[in-house]
C-alpha cells in the first residue's frame, strides 16, 4: 500500500509542527507519516510512496540542522530517484533575501537526482503574520487536488 511520507527539516521545530498537522489532515483518507529528515534513510525512497518536503530556512539561507544529514546523504550517495514524486512546502521570511532557501536547496537536490516535483510550490511567509500551519493546510488541499 502506498503512503504519504512527510519529511521535515527544522531548526526550531516549526516544520515539525506543520508536518504533524499535515498528517492529521490526511488521516483517514491516506496512510501518512511524518519523519524527521535526520531519521530518514534515503535508501527507503520508493516510487510507490508520495512525499511532501516541509523545510525551514536557517541563518543566512542555510539548511536547518535537521535537514543537513539528509542533504549530505543525498549528496554523497547520489541515489537514482527517477519515478519518485514529491511536493514542497517551505518556511521562511520574505523580509530576508534568502526567503525559503532551505526548502529550495532540498528541492534542487531531489530534482537533480531524478525526482519529480508535483503541484504548486508552497511557502509560508513569517513576515505577513499568518500561521504556518494554516498556510500549509490550505496548500495541501490544492496539492492533493492537483496531483
Amino acid at each position: 500500500m502506498s503512503r504519504t511520507v512527510i519529511l521535515f527539516g527544522t531548526e526550531s521545530g516549526n516544520a515539525e509542527m506543520v508536518a504533524e498537522d499535515l498528517v492529521e489532515e490526511l488521516d483517514g483518507n491516506h496512510d501518512a507519516v511524518a519523519i524527521d529528515m535526520t531519521d530518514y534513510d534515503i535508501s527507503e525512497f520508493s516510487t510507490e510512496d508520495s512525499y511532501i518536503v516541509v523545510c525551514s530556512t536557517h541563518g543566512d539561507g542555510e539548511l536547518p540542522s535537521g535537514a543537513r544529514p539528509f542533504f549530505e546523504a543525498l549528496e554523497s550517495d547520489s541515489p537514482d530517484l527517477s519515478g519518485v514524486r514529491y511536493s514542497v512546502f517551505g518556511l521562511g521570511d520574505s523580509s530576508y533575501e534568502t526567503y525559503s532557501h532551505g526548502s529550495e536547496i532540498i528541492d534542487e537536490k531531489l530534482r537533480a537526482l531524478g525526482a519529480e516535483r508535483v503541484g504548486e510550490y508552497g511557502r509560508h511567509d513569517a513576515s505577513d503574520g499568518s500561521l504556518p500551519n494554516d498556510d500549509a493546510l490550505e496548500w495541501l488541499r490544492t496539492v492533493f487536488v492537483a496531483s
